[in-house]
């Protein structure tokens, strides 16, 4: 037998009536927003409340998301890309600045990997000179580039900018010679 059903036999009737009452209404749960940026409860402050919400909404935080997949279409802009056609390529972004990068060129699968990188990224606008001239160009959206290889030796170098949801342009300079502008 515990300590505690020994000290309740000691005691009156009544008051362990009492003792059990006051122990049945003080028991309960209460449910708090977990704060995002710290992952402890997200207290109400003077600044979070007002009269209408005197305690702070729960924040939905979304589950990870999967990979996004953007589908791009390569334009020959040369004569040796002409011999081949557009091509379909495809970029598997996992929401982390990195992704895979795979397209058929020739009849030859290539794959390999798409990265974002920041505005200081230094090599960043050498293919886009290399495949539509050197001149002042605005670089404007999410920059990437993005590489593939395939068994028979043929790669692919490219660069991208992401303008919007599912919506970019790039440009891709192929190992043989064959240029391409992308879009997305």
């Amino acid at each position: 037998m515990s300590n505690l059903s020994l000290a309740l036999r000691r005691v009156s009737p009544s008051l362990a009536a009492a003792c059990a009452l006051a122990g049945a209404t003080l028991t309960g749960c209460y449910v708090l927003p977990i704060d995002p940026r710290t992952g402890g409860p997200m207290l109400p402050t003077p600044s979070t409340r007002s009269a209408d919400a005197p305690y702070p909404m729960p924040v939905t935080v979304a589950a990870a998301s999967q990979n996004a997949v953007l589908q791009a279409r390569l334009y020959p802009l040369n004569e040796h890309a002409n011999r081949t056609g557009m091509l379909a390529a495809q970029v598997s972004d996992n929401q982390g600045g990195r992704g895979t990068f795979t397209l058929n060129y020739n009849g030859q699968p290539l794959q390999g990997e798409a990265t974002r990188v920041d505005a200081g990224f230094a090599g960043f606008g050498r293919i886009h000179d290399e495949v539509l001239g050197r001149t002042t160009r605005s670089y404007a959206g999410r920059r990437g580039i993005a590489n593939a290889y395939g068994a028979q030796g043929i790669n692919a170098q490219c660069e991208y900018l992401i303008t919007g949801p599912a919506m970019g342009t790039g440009v891709c300079l192929f190992s043989d010679g064959a240029k391409y502008q992308m879009h997305f």
